[in-house]
């Protein structure tokens, strides 16, 4: 697993942000949860780790040694047996349980907020079953990207399809727990798309297998799809434990295309027309003016990337299609090469720490919005960005289309007067965010299409939901009624305590 940033004092010596009440757990509940066999860490190098993930605001924290909350104890359980058994130990003793695989989230929904025990899933890794003909893979919550993919192709030839910017940090269950998406989700879909059938466990230890996990043929009507109940709930309804999803053949052909546009909407309506027209191309991402230059280093344009693969037929009708509506847009092809430029470095997450080291406030929110609202949205999300007070950047691209909509990602970088103002950075950063999070409502947009909420989205999960924010919170009473799930995340109320506001964090 690689760690977000470096540490700006040692471990041990690590003040913390959030600064609400821990749950500490004694030395009797300790020795309980080694009696389960699961490896059981109490050393500052391990509470550390497990006090963050990749929000970037705790990456400037980290920078000046503070953590955001830290655990009193890092639980890794070796097998499934052993997670239930830890999950009904913390229920008896109400002791609240943060759960994790790589940590590689970007909202603050691995920082175990109130303390007590960080869940680590990552032993309950590994390819367990492949059905070749039915295109089944089941594979453990704490699996890692590479680890999925690699024996998918080389041994049967298959792939899952879902390839995140994260896939070497990011995990099975992590997809799943945040509803994910892949770089290839216009072709393949989204993490929900793909997911056939899961195994959970319970608050109380119960384990509970849905779908294809328990035994359902293919869209099965045999009551609500329990599945997509857990899909998204970030560990706040269940412990996802392994999963089974659906696979794809390894594509015959590849085809790569660029264009640009006279501006940003244009662009929009070519992909508009694109997906109205049945075709779904793997990749089309649409950057502004401002992220074609800084990322693909054309001037002047909108640059469009695009990538199809599969059956060959499949791939030249796809790319007529796309081809044709770029051509009634106004759009002028570039050379292919844009897209190997594209493709070498979309994994490459170095950037963050970069400009974090330099003393910029950076982050990323995506939204979907219908392509009615699209271009609106785009407009008054960046003029709003760029209106916050020490904002030195704002701009977007599109990176996930479908017949309804598309998702839009916005990216903003500020800078205080002193570097080192972290008071300063947390109210630019919560500006930031209500700006992008107010234009989002404004535009009938979802507040997140792939990065889920965990603390930075909380505040606005009930207003985005509404009537069904009150479904949510009934179904966190029934299945985890003493609230030891992930307290403090998707904006639910706490007996814990309460989360403090970003924006007004030191």
């Amino acid at each position: 697993m690689v760690p977000p940033i470096e540490w700006g004092r040692p471990e041990s010596e690590l003040d913390e942000v959030l600064g609400v009440p821990h749950t500490a757990v004694g030395p009797d509940a300790l020795a309980r949860l080694r009696a389960t066999g699961a490896d059981v860490r109490t050393d500052a190098e391990a509470t550390a780790a497990a006090s963050r993930d990749w929000w970037p605001l705790a990456q400037r924290w980290a920078l000046a040694g503070r953590a955001p909350a830290r655990p009193a104890v890092v639980v890794r359980p070796n097998d499934v047996p052993q997670l239930a058994a830890v999950l009904a130990l913390a229920d008896e003793e109400a002791i609240p349980v943060t759960v994790a695989g790589g940590r590689s989230g970007v909202c603050g929904g691995a920082v175990p907020v109130f303390g007590g025990i960080a869940l680590d899933c990552l032993a309950l890794a590994g390819l367990q079953e492949v059905d070749e003909s039915s295109l089944l893979v089941t594979a453990g919550a704490g699996t890692f990207g590479p680890d999925l993919e690699a024996p998918l192709r080389e041994r049967y030839g298959l792939s899952v399809g879902h390839l995140p910017q994260s896939i070497d940090l990011s995990t099975v269950g992590g997809w799943l727990a945040c509803r994910g998406a892949g770089q290839y989700s216009t072709r393949y879909g989204k993490i929900e798309d793909l997911v056939a059938g899961l195994e959970v466990v319970l608050a109380d230890g119960r384990l509970v297998r849905t779908g294809a996990m328990a035994g359902a043929g293919p869209r099965s009507a045999a009551g609500p799809d329990l599945t997509q109940l857990f899909v998204g709930s970030e560990g706040t309804l269940g412990v996802i434990t392994a999963a089974r999803l659906r696979a794809h053949p390894l594509p015959a052909a590849e085809v790569r295309r660029a264009w640009s546009f006279p501006s940003f909407a244009a662009g929009l309506e070519a992909l508009r027309l694109t997906l109205r027209a049945g075709a779904t191309p793997a990749v089309v991402r649409l950057y502004d003016a401002a992220e074609s230059a800084r990322t693909l280093k054309v001037e002047d344009a909108h640059v469009l990337v695009a990538l199809d693969e599969g059956e060959a037929a499949l791939v030249e009708a796809t790319m007529g299609v796309l081809g044709a509506a770029c051509g009634k847009t106004g759009a002028r092809e570039l050379p292919e090469r844009l897209v190997g430029t594209w493709l070498e470095h979309r994994n490459d997450v170095s950037a963050l720490g970069a400009v974090t080291r330099a003393g910029l406030v950076v982050d990323t929110v995506e939204v979907a919005a219908p392509w009615s609202e699209l271009p609106a949205l785009y407009e008054e999300a960046v003029g709003a960005l760029s209106s916050v007070e020490g904002c030195l950047a704002a701009s977007a691209h599109e990176s996930h289309a479908y017949p309804d909509g598309a998702c839009l990602y916005f990216t903003f970088a500020g800078r205080g007067a002193a570097p080192d103002d972290d008071g300063w950075a947390s109210a630019y950063y919560a500006a930031s965010w209500d700006a992008v999070m107010g234009a989002a409502r404004r535009h009938g947009a979802s507040i997140s299409h792939h990065h889920g909420i965990g603390l930075v989205r909380g505040p606005y999960l009930e207003d985005a939901l509404g009537e069904g924010f009150g479904v949510l919170r009934q179904l966190k009473e029934a299945l985890d009624p003493r609230g030891i799930l992930n307290p403090g995340k998707l904006g639910l109320a706490s007996g814990f305590g309460a989360v403090p506001a970003i924006g007004s964090l030191p």
